[in-house]
């Protein structure tokens, strides 16, 4: 290779190369290939250089203003009088608008005049240290990051170039004039000469090709956890298959009205096709019925026509309490066993999207169904559960719910957002359950939780955007950490 013979041929009659762009110029060679080679040869310790990196600015229109005539600051403290103060409105009929403007607000910055109804200097003598950056960069002089970032917030230069090389390129302590050649394949020729070769060393140091393989998502990896820590407390995991659903398991089974908010078009995606569920169970029907009209089991009901052809409406379901309402069913069919049920899967909800908002996310769905259960259970199994989880600020606040009486929203705090809502619990509601036909006396704590904002909270994720979609970055999940969790022994 031209260069490296011309590189390693200068420095066999000379102490060494100042330049690599001038040694470039003066040797004919393109600067790209003798960083290459310098590089190269750098490695192998053939010789020693230093790298220099150099940016190349141009004066913006405003800065070659300020470098011809001064800069505004400069004006603005030089009108005003060596003693005693003048008003700003004399200075601004005096001075021009761009250095009023400009003036007004960089001479107090750098403490030269005090500002108020009058104008009075505070220092007796100022530099115009402005024009003079400007000045040593129209000349090609090198100024400091600190200037040259004080000009470039200010609009006053332009990058117009970067510009790599090598300065003091010297002879290492494996200099040669001549590259030496080392066999590196153990062939059979090579093996029957080996005496006569020289063999590259072998480094056992270096690191081999990454490994072109998948990673996982830290979705994936907070909802293990969670999956998890529900087995470890005895949860039995609920069957989540079927992502559409018939509004009277959406909503009519858990006692929410035909008239509700969230059965609008606008909060739920309703299907065209299927639009309609085949069959529902019929006694359970006329029971929710009856209960939705006019009551039952201590309720008064909601006092309107309960109509049949809209719980037959088929849409995305938008929450998995969907599929407790059919597990609690089910459940009610033989002599009651008490249950722990958990599930986590995708739900689909009408919603604008923001930094906290997704159309389709996913929600973890547990209840316990037993005798004797209170709303301090319910808040002891969230603070045991989230524990677990590394997420021990919590607080709860009293909601509603038309399924859940009394009802809790439950915050976990973010360092960056602050307090975040993260899910909604409460205990079911006697209208939902006795339809059902559960014993009377038999209670069911349950909540419903995102999956995303706990992974917003334990990654430090500030747009859930950044975690599920079309704009997630690949290199983000390659390199997210695995997120352990410690679980203190009961």
């Amino acid at each position: 290779m031209a260069e490296e013979e011309a590189i390693l041929g200068f420095l066999q009659n000379n102490d060494e190369i100042p330049h690599s762009g001038q040694f470039a110029v003066e040797h004919e060679l393109d600067h790209e290939e003798v960083k290459n080679v310098i590089k190269s040869l750098q490695a192998f310790r053939y010789i020693e250089a230093k790298l220099i990196k150099r940016e190349f600015y141009d004066l913006t229109d405003e800065g070659k203003k300020y470098a011809a005539e001064g800069s505004p600051e400069f004006h603005f403290f030089s009108a005003v009088p060596e003693e005693g103060t003048i008003s700003m409105d004399d200075l601004k009929r005096m001075l021009d608008p761009w250095v009023f403007n400009v003036g007004s607000k960089q001479a107090p910055k750098k403490k030269w005049v005090a500002m108020g109804q009058q104008v009075s200097r505070t220092v007796e003598h100022v530099e115009d240290k402005v024009k003079e950056m400007l000045l040593q960069i129209q000349q090609g002089l090198e100024l400091d990051e600190e200037s040259l970032k004080s000009l470039k917030t200010r609009r006053l230069i332009i990058l117009t170039e970067k510009w790599t090389g090598y300065s003091e390129v010297k002879k290492g302590p494996n200099y040669a004039p001549k590259r030496r050649s080392f066999a590196t394949d153990l062939t059979r020729e090579n093996l029957q000469n080996w005496e006569e070769l020289e063999f590259k060393e072998y480094n056992f140091n270096a690191k081999g090709q990454p490994v072109d393989a998948g990673h996982l998502h830290p979705l994936l990896k907070v909802r293990k956890q969670f999956k998890d820590i529900f087995c470890q407390m005895g949860f039995e995991e609920m069957p989540t298959n079927n992502f559409v659903e018939s509004s009277f398991w959406n909503f009519d089974a858990l006692f929410q009205p035909q008239q509700h908010p969230a059965r609008d078009s606008h909060d739920t995606f309703f299907l065209k096709a299927p639009l309609t569920t085949r069959e529902l169970p019929e006694d359970y029907v006329a029971r929710v019925k009856q209960v939705h009209e006019s009551g039952g089991y201590g309720s008064r009901g909601y006092n309107y026509e309960w109509k049949r052809e809209e719980a037959n409406k088929n849409l995305l379901r938008t929450h998995t309490t969907a599929v407790s309402s059919r597990m609690l069913y089910a459940l009610a069919k033989g002599p009651f066993t008490p249950k722990k049920y958990f599930s986590i899967d995708r739900v689909f909800r009408n919603e604008a999207v923001d930094r906290t908002h997704l159309a389709e996310f996913h929600q973890i769905e547990g209840l316990i169904c037993d005798r004797g259960l209170t709303l301090g259970d319910l808040i002891g199994v969230l603070q045991e559960f989230f524990s677990r989880l590394g997420m021990s600020k919590l607080r709860f606040k009293p909601a509603y719910n038309p399924y859940t009486e009394p009802s809790m929203e439950i915050f976990s705090y973010h360092d960056k957002i602050g307090w975040l809502e993260i899910g909604n619990s409460g205990m079911f509601r006697p209208e939902m359950l006795q339809p059902m036909g559960l014993p009377e006396d038999v209670r069911v704590i349950a909540w419903g939780l995102s999956l995303e904002r706990p992974t917003m909270i334990l990654y430090e994720t500030e747009n859930i955007r950044e975690l599920f979609g079309h704009k997630v970055n690949l290199a983000t999940i390659k390199q997210s950490r695995i997120c352990r969790i410690g679980i203190e022994a009961a």
